[in-house]
């Protein structure tokens, strides 16, 4: 077999496209899950807080009478359904009781307005974006295949086209502005 330019862009052609396909779903899935880590500011991709405002009979307690007892009698008379697992008072006029799954109820003792936040597990949200954390042996090996295999896209995707609008043209030029924005991030 004779190897020549034209022989070695059809197997650029070839192991491009398959390589692309066999790992596109991966690219969308690290793609999506990296814009929502970018933005964990404004987005919690592992758990939805839902806020709810009550006022209970006041006043409460105080801080030095104040027990395990009074805190589930409290959460009972207020419907709320997850189970106490422990309490304190940040200050003399504010108790705050933790819930099972993550919840919490804030309360003024004097005025009896409280805030119960409930945390919801966003399962695909937090699954995708865990793999970001390097989540066993297996996941590594993956990724390490994964990311040979991007190497591969991207040097067979260089030498796809040629001319004037391939490596040794515009494509050369876009390739240096792609290598030349994270360098000045970084500097």
């Amino acid at each position: 077999m004779k190897f020549n330019s034209n022989t070695l862009r059809r197997w650029c052609r070839l192991v491009h496209r398959d390589l692309s396909y066999l790992f596109a779903g991966m690219v969308l899935i690290y793609a999506l899950s990296g814009i929502v880590m970018n933005h964990r500011d404004t987005f919690n991709p592992n758990y939805s807080v839902s806020q709810q405002r009550l006022t209970l009979a006041a006043p409460l307690p105080d801080k030095d009478t104040f027990t395990r007892a009074d805190a589930e009698a409290l959460l009972e008379r207020a419907g709320i359904a997850e189970g106490y697992v422990k309490h304190y008072f940040p200050d003399s006029r504010t108790l705050k009781i933790f819930l099972q799954g993550g919840s919490s109820l804030v309360a003024d003792t004097q005025s009896g307005e409280a805030l119960v936040e409930r945390l919801t597990r966003r399962p695909v949200w937090s699954a995708l974006t865990k793999l970001h954390y390097n989540p066993g042996s297996w996941w590594t090996t993956f990724s390490d295949i994964f990311a040979g295999g991007l190497i591969l896209i991207t040097l067979t995707g260089l030498l796809l086209v040629k001319g004037p609008r391939g490596l040794w043209g515009r494509g050369g030029a876009e390739l240096a502005v792609g290598i030349l924005i994270p360098l000045l991030f970084l500097l």
